[in-house]
């Protein structure tokens, strides 16, 4: 279904905990999704309890953002009830959506939670118009297709088909298809596809010969050896008209075990760019500063995955090179009621002199020197270690929720 023009394409970011909720809603996500406890795929990121996810989802829909509960794994018959259960109880926090993989937690979705809306994750691996349409009889308003689909692809799926369809734009890409991997359950006993990943696709691997064991020879000539599983990390930022033009609804932020630092550069990007095409397309221009924002968070490198079908963006990164981020997450600010004396979180150690930039929610970043620091009980003090409370001198301007940053 080509998206409404007078409708913004819906930006959806991903929130682990309360925490990552907050500046995912500070800096401009349009929508959220999180999990419980159990039942999606990532349940290593923190999640939320129910009574969690009650306050979420009432801090959401006071802030005008959408949130949707993803409960996509693919479960086995012993798991069965208890998601029945599960799903009865997200029901009655009446979120905006659920996203689901699976066929039968789908049925249980339709008899227990009627009235939720449903989205088809990408677990689910829908690559035509054909099965887009068949999620819409079976009663889906949204399908979030395939990653392994380009461009084109995507787009007749889009106009061939009466649902609203999410694609991903940036985060990492699983070197299985649609995310469906066995190598966790191989290696690690962790089964990937019901939420306990252990992301061996990340590990250095070498080769041994049978007759020289103890012998271990990188794959490609590397000495740190290689990352033969290792893809490289999906980023659009470039790309963000084309996307718009072919009708896609909701553009996704994959992440939810990053940390807030990673959703906060990522969703600001996101919001400028999307948020600049609509205000004047005619006269749209990439900002430079979109991509030196996003190379400050850790990152694989990055690619444009299957959207264009360049081999080289699908090819894995065997060096694991990553790029310098220039800058280091120190604090996160608390409060800033007086002028240049914000209250702030330490994450990281600083100390006076320490040169930072504020990361804002709107606008260009900004540039400043920690001139003091005053600890909890008002002593100045020239070091902050990470958990501490302090109050620090800045001639920068910044706000509630915004980033700081340590310049290296």
């Amino acid at each position: 279904m080509r998206g409404d023009s007078a409708r913004k394409v819906e930006l959806l970011a991903p929130a682990g905990n309360f925490e990552k909720l907050e500046i995912a809603v500070h800096y401009g996500a349009d929508a959220v999704y999180l999990a419980g406890k159990e039942f999606s795929l990532r349940n290593f990121s923190g999640n939320f309890s129910l009574d969690e996810m009650q306050r979420a989802i009432a801090f959401g829909h006071e802030q005008g953002i959408k949130l949707y509960v993803a409960c996509n794994i693919y479960p086995r018959d012993e798991d069965l009830p208890a998601i029945r259960d599960y799903l009865a109880a997200v029901g009655a926090l009446e979120p905006d959506g659920v996203i689901v993989a699976d066929p039968g937690i789908f049925n249980l979705a339709k008899e227990t939670i009627p009235s939720i809306p449903l989205h088809v994750s990408t677990q689910a691996n829908t690559t035509n118009s054909a099965t887009a349409r068949f999620w819409k009889e079976m009663g889906a308003v949204r399908v979030n297709v395939a990653r392994e689909l380009n461009l084109a692809e995507i787009t007749d799926i889009v106009t061939s088909s009466d649902i609203e369809v999410e694609a991903f734009v940036h985060g990492a890409m699983c070197i299985s298809y649609s995310g469906r991997c066995l190598l966790s359950s191989f290696m690690a006993q962790r089964d990937a596809n019901r939420g306990r990943c252990a992301h061996p696709c990340r590990w250095k691997y070498s080769i041994v010969e049978d007759q020289r064991p103890g012998k271990y020879m990188p794959v490609a000539e590397d000495a740190r050896g290689t990352y033969i599983f290792n893809a490289y990390d999906l980023c659009m930022i470039a790309h963000i008209p084309e996307v718009i033009r072919a009708g896609i609804a909701a553009v996704k932020i994959e992440g939810r075990m990053k940390g807030i630092h990673y959703l906060a550069a990522t969703v600001k990007v996101y919001r400028e760019a999307i948020d600049a095409w609509y205000a004047d397309p005619g006269n749209y221009q990439i900002d430079p500063d979109w991509m030196t924002e996003l190379n400050r968070i850790n990152n694989r490198g990055y690619c444009t995955g299957f959207y264009f079908n360049a081999p080289d963006q699908v090819a894995a990164n065997l060096s694991n090179l990553k790029p310098d981020p220039g800058a280091r997450f120190v604090a996160k600010v608390l409060r800033a009621d007086v002028p240049g004396t914000p209250l702030v979180a330490v994450r990281n150690k600083i100390q006076t002199g320490d040169q930072v930039e504020i990361l804002p929610a709107k606008g260009k970043i900004e540039r400043s020197t920690i001139g003091g620091i005053t600890d909890e009980s008002g002593q100045p003090t020239s070091v902050a270690q990470p958990g501490q409370i302090v109050t620090l001198a800045l001639a920068a301007s910044c706000a509630e929720m915004d980033l700081i940053r340590r310049i290296n």
